[in-house]
C-alpha cells in the first residue's frame, strides 16, 4: 500500500511538471504579439520554510486573494474534483483573467492573462488536473462508503443473528417443558388408568357379593314361605 502511495503521489508531481511545462510552452507559442501571462505557484500549505527569501506578499497568489477578498474580481467558472478544484475569474477594469487551482479553498497555482483564449485553455488544464488528483480520495470515499454500508449489514445481520439464537433457545426450552409436560401427564394417565381398574375390580367384587347375597335371601325366602305353607296344611 505504501508503495502504491509513494507512486501515485510521484505520478501526481510528474503531472502536474508536465501540466507546467506545457502551459509554459503554450505562453511561447502564440506569434500574433501574445498577451503577457503571469505564472505563480505555491504549496498547499501557507506556511514558509525557515529561511526563505521568498515575499509572499508579491505573487500572483496575494494578489487574486486582495482582489477576491475585495470583490475585484468575478468568478466566470468553478470546477471542483474532490478536495481539489479549478476556478477562472476576471478582472473588469484591467481586462485580467486569474486562473486558480486550489486544494481544500487553498491557492496551490495562479496563472494571470489578458488572453480569454488562453485563460479557457489554462482553466481546462487545470480542471484535467484537479479529476486526476482527486482520483484517490473519491476512491477513499467510495471505500470509506462501502465499508459504512458493510458495516451496517454486518450489524444487521449479527442482530438477526442473535435474535434467531434466541428464538431457538426459547423453543428448546419450550420443547423441553412440554416434553416434561406430556412425560408427567403419561404419568397421571397411567396412575388414573391403574386405579380405574382396581376401582373396577372392586366394583365387580361389590356386585358379585350382592347378588351372592341377593340369591342367599331369595333362597331363605322361599324356604321360610315353604315352611309356612306347609303347617297350615
Amino acid at each position: 500500500m505504501k508503495v502504491n502511495v509513494r507512486n501515485a503521489v510521484r505520478g501526481l508531481g510528474l503531472g502536474m511538471l508536465i501540466a507546467g511545462l506545457s502551459i509554459n510552452a503554450l505562453a511561447q507559442s502564440s506569434t500574433a504579439s501574445p498577451a503577457p501571462t503571469t505564472v505563480a505557484s505555491a504549496p498547499i500549505s501557507a506556511a514558509k520554510p525557515a529561511g526563505s527569501s521568498i515575499n509572499s506578499a508579491n505573487s500572483t497568489i496575494s494578489e487574486l486573494q486582495q482582489l477576491m477578498q475585495s470583490q475585484g474580481v468575478s468568478e466566470l467558472r468553478t470546477t471542483y474534483n474532490g478536495n481539489y478544484g479549478a476556478s477562472l475569474l476576471f478582472k473588469p477594469d484591467s481586462r485580467n483573467y486569474y486562473v486558480a487551482l486550489f486544494q481544500q479553498k487553498n491557492f496551490w497555482r495562479v496563472v494571470k492573462t489578458t488572453s480569454d483564449t488562453r485563460s479557457e485553455q489554462i482553466y481546462k488544464s487545470f480542471v484535467g488536473q484537479t479529476e486526476k488528483l482527486a482520483e484517490v480520495d473519491i476512491r477513499r470515499i467510495k471505500l470509506e462508503a462501502d465499508k459504512a454500508y458493510t458495516e451496517q449489514l454486518i450489524a444487521a445481520q449479527e442482530t438477526r443473528l442473535s435474535a434467531l439464537q434466541n428464538d431457538l433457545v426459547v423453543q428448546q426450552q419450550q420443547e423441553q417443558n412440554v416434553t416434561v409436560q406430556q412425560d408427567q401427564a403419561r404419568q397421571q394417565a397411567q396412575l388414573l388408568s391403574t386405579k380405574q381398574q382396581a376401582a373396577r375390580s372392586e366394583l365387580l367384587g361389590l356386585q358379585n357379593r350382592i347378588r351372592t347375597l341377593e340369591a342367599q335371601q331369595t333362597v331363605l325366602d322361599n324356604s321360610n314361605f315353604g315352611d309356612a305353607k306347609a303347617g297350615r296344611k
